[in-house]
């Protein structure tokens, strides 16, 4: 596997969440900056050596309603 992908979402409580798509990796940080470690903490621990992706990607996803 070359790359694995996370939807970064912020939290309803504060801070922000990233669940990996397609594998049962779950992060959450009180800023981006500390999310990007805890990504990659997670897929290190996830994965083993020769498993383990070469690039993780971040989709950070913002749903914002505006009034008409």
């Amino acid at each position: 596997m070359s790359e694995i992908v996370f939807l970064v979402e912020d939290a309803a409580e504060g801070g922000v969440i990233a669940r990996a798509l397609g594998h049962s990796i779950f992060a959450e940080a009180d800023s981006y900056d500390e999310l990007r470690d805890q990504v990659r903490d997670a897929v290190h621990c996830h994965f083993d050596d020769g498993e383990r992706p070469s690039l993780i990607r971040l989709h950070y996803v913002k749903d914002e309603v505006l009034a008409a």
